[in-house]
């Protein structure tokens, strides 16, 4: 009869095997303190396979890539600065591969502070050394002064903008689209007015864009006292249907969460949507599907994947970063006191699936990239 303490011993040695199989040693990309901490970082990756990422330092953005897989990434640049940029909870740059250039979006402007404030494009093609831009998104001036928005690509080239938008005085959902990888950017169109005035003002709004270039956007609303999230999906790029509430419960609060979620177009078309109401994360697919509890935690995030999807999210900010494939019955812890987590995948090949969150590093803030396999 084997002893208990051999027992455990093949239950850890389990655990660890299973670790090895889901996720490579992380890598440290940054790290700082005071008005050096970098913050906010976003991931992109390419059908080509190469991974971007780009966080902010103050008014820098920085940006480093991986050619091979996740194994190593570049050493950061500084890619340009945005004035008084947007930083911090949720707020800050966002990072799409176009094609064959590499778009990033920020928001800031001459006076910053919530006074003014344009969302901001720049981008780099494969065969050019330096960054262009930038091109302002909103079309009134100074109406993305709330500094939360979203950004993704799509086929051909195209890449979609979202944003809390404060142009009639309340906080509503607008976009833009660009058909030429970020170089320019189409009319703002109105993707949501909330009758009781405002939807919640310091919450992300999120884009993700379906492989007929259907379009598809999640925000928390505020109505009624209550703050729960809704999906609205135009099918031309032209107008937007009514977004609808998604999840059976409602969320009585009388304050924002700062966790405005996060969604992904699967390979069978479905919207895989990820939030948070109270203290637990949510999934649903589309607006019709029931929700599906993941557990106690927020700031969840998902990639899609050829078949599949992933989700991260955080137990609490900061706290232990979690796991789960779609078919796992429970989820993988990667980290201990993180924050801000963002996860990205080629929804064409899969791989690499890549893993960004904020920390702490030998007495400093850093910034992590995780390659999962």
């Amino acid at each position: 009869m084997k002893s208990p303490r051999f027992a455990l011993a093949l239950i850890v040695f389990a655990l660890s095997a299973d670790w090895a199989a889901w996720a490579a040693e992380p890598i440290v990309l940054a790290t700082g303190n005071g008005a050096k901490t970098p913050k906010q970082p976003q991931v992109a990756v390419g059908d080509d396979g190469v991974a971007h990422v780009a966080y902010g330092v103050g008014d820098t953005v920085f940006y480093c890539r991986s050619d091979d897989g996740g194994k190593t990434f570049s050493a950061p640049e500084a890619a340009f600065r945005c004035p008084n940029m947007s930083l911090g909870m949720r707020r800050g740059p966002r990072i799409a591969a176009s094609g064959k250039a590499v778009v990033i979006t920020a928001i800031g402007g001459p006076q910053g502070k919530g006074r003014d404030g344009d969302l901001q494009a720049w981008r780099r093609a494969q065969d050019e050394r330096k960054w262009t831009g930038p091109v302002t998104v909103n079309d009134v001036a100074a109406s993305a002064r709330e500094g939360l928005h979203g950004m993704a690509s799509g086929p051909d080239g195209m890449v979609w903008c979202t944003w809390l938008d404060l142009r009639s005085k309340k906080s509503e959902v607008y976009a833009a689209a660009s058909k030429d990888s970020g170089r320019t950017w189409g009319p703002n169109l109105r993707v949501y007015r909330s009758p009781g005035g405002n939807v919640c003002e310091c919450c992300h709004p999120s884009v993700a864009i379906g492989p007929q270039g259907q379009v598809h956007i999640l925000f928390r609303n505020s109505l009624d006292g209550q703050r729960d999230m809704y999906l609205a999906t135009s099918a031309d790029g032209k107008s937007f249907a009514p977004a609808k509430k998604l999840g059976a419960g409602a969320w009585e609060l009388d304050a924002c969460p700062m966790d405005g979620g996060m969604l992904a177009v699967l390979s069978t078309g479905e919207v895989l949507t990820a939030w948070r109401r109270e203290n637990t994360v949510f999934t649903t697919l589309g607006t019709a599907g029931k929700e599906s509890s993941l557990g106690q935690g927020e700031q969840p995030v998902v990639a899609a994947l050829p078949a599949g999807s992933i989700t991260v999210w955080i137990r609490r900010r900061p706290g232990d970063l979690l796991m789960q494939m779609n078919s796992a019955k429970r989820p993988t812890r990667l980290a201990t006191e993180a924050i801000d987590p963002a996860v990205a995948a080629s929804a064409k090949t899969g791989g690499p699936v890549i893993v960004c969150w904020e920390g702490a590093h030998s007495g400093r803030r850093a910034v992590f990239a995780q390659r999962i396999d």
